[in-house]
């Protein structure tokens, strides 16, 4: 499968057939992400990872955790540990919960979703998934991430390679920082992919 990466979270995978499956299309992601698109993963209901507007007029098939407040939104809802397919992708759900920011404010359903036994992405999580993965989406910037975390979730999940993602709120020095820390403490695999490049 080819992995296209788009601004943020958001990135569109195409099968051999030529089937396309977009994960996270937010606010912050180019609109081009979505042309052409046989289905949508959404891990959970945050802009940066959902635009409900462009998602409205799609008409394609939208997943997202089942307990997700998506007003106006029709989607298929899934829970951790489900399998399903979308798009022609065989796709599993894990996890269950948005990474906590700070002391009790509330979190909300978050899902990760390892497609086609290969490629995981974590949405706004460290879950470590029960199996092998082989391509991993890591977060590099959020308000509940320190770089630690990020390093430490590389280094638990081991893939053959990681690729950055969740970057929209860094500046160019902080980018740099970050893709330096991965490169040096991931163990190898760690690679920036830039907004609009593919693997």
């Amino acid at each position: 499968m080819r992995l296209t990466k788009y601004t943020h979270a958001c990135v569109r995978l195409t099968s051999a057939r030529g089937a396309a499956l977009v994960i996270d299309p937010g606010i912050w992601s180019e609109p081009r992400a979505l042309a052409g698109a046989d289905a949508v993963l959404v891990t959970h209901e945050h802009a940066d990872h959902v635009d409900g507007l462009r998602l409205k007029g799609l008409g394609v098939p939208v997943y997202a955790p089942a307990e997700a407040r998506l007003p106006g939104l029709g989607f298929t809802g899934v829970e951790s540990g489900e399998e399903f397919t979308a798009a022609g992708f065989r796709v599993r759900a894990h996890g269950g919960r948005h990474a906590r920011v700070h002391g009790d404010l509330p979190d909300c359903p978050n899902l990760g979703y390892l497609v086609e036994d290969s490629l995981y992405h974590p949405g706004d999580a460290l879950e470590v998934p029960d199996r092998a993965v082989e391509t991993l989406l890591v977060p590099l910037q959020a308000s509940w991430l320190r770089t630690d975390q990020a390093i430490d979730f590389v280094r638990a999940v081991g893939p053959r390679r990681a690729y950055g993602i969740h970057e929209g709120q860094l500046n160019e020095r902080g980018l740099s920082s970050v893709n330096g820390w991965l490169n040096e403490r991931g163990g190898g695999c760690y690679r920036w992919l830039p907004p609009g490049s593919s693997a």
